[in-house]
């Protein structure tokens, strides 16, 4: 009998240092970073409010992963064609940080830019962007442009044009970025979705809603938080 009650309080002693251990460990020490955001309307989040911001609900999906936000910097506005943003990197002179995402052309195609200016000055912002992160091209994110086609915004419009040449400068700046190394996330068959999900507009009815920047903040958090 005082053998089997040794046992017992063996087992009972052995389940409460488990769960202490469980309780109490050593939590992860937090990691803090440094955003450079750059683009145009879309990397702003023209028509939704600053924390629905693909880049802003990026990081608090990374807070999840101990991942804190030093600090986190836009260069980007309404309307910017690429060489519109080039000028103001040129004039903002940001200093480096840890992670560069960049999202630019859509104003390139509404404006009707030919692609070989495009191409020359994506692969100039690209190099930037390289610089920015002091040569780690791997923490540089650049995102496809967003199909605007699928929004009441172009129902008047050419879709099919649209849809057509969104996809010919997608295919210049995917293959800028695969010869950098750098990372590529394609959200655009997602803002696709939009001409069947409403919900996936902003008021606007032309810029994603928050609901459809968090699609892409997830896609983010995946590449971004493997690094954590």
């Amino acid at each position: 009998m005082r053998c089997l009650l040794s046992i017992i309080i063996f087992f009972i002693l052995l389940s409460c240092k488990k769960s202490s251990a469980v309780g109490g460990g050593i939590k992860k020490d937090s990691t803090s970073i440094t955003w450079l955001a750059l683009g145009d309307s879309y990397t702003i989040g023209e028509s939704v409010s600053i924390p629905n911001r693909f880049p802003a609900q990026t990081l608090e999906l990374l807070k999840q992963k101990s991942v804190r936000t030093e600090k986190l910097t836009y260069i980007a506005r309404t309307g910017w064609t690429s060489a519109n943003l080039e000028q103001a990197i040129i004039d903002f002179n940001p200093t480096p940080h840890d992670i560069v995402t960049l999202l630019i052309g859509v104003n390139d195609q509404f404006q009707g830019i030919d692609t070989g200016t495009y191409s020359k000055n994506f692969r100039s912002i690209l190099n930037r962007a390289i610089n920015l992160t002091q040569g780690t091209t791997d923490n540089v994110y650049v995102l496809s442009i967003p199909d605007y086609s699928a929004t009441p915004f172009s129902k008047n419009l050419d879709t099919a044009r649209i849809s057509k040449e969104i996809d010919l400068f997608n295919n210049i700046n995917f293959r800028i970025t695969q010869e950098y190394n750098c990372n590529y996330i394609y959200i655009t068959d997602l803002t696709r979705e939009a001409k069947t999900n409403r919900l996936l507009i902003a008021p606007d009815s032309l810029h994603p809603s928050g609901m459809a920047y968090q699609q892409w903040a997830a896609k983010l958090n995946t590449l971004i938080g493997k690094k954590f």
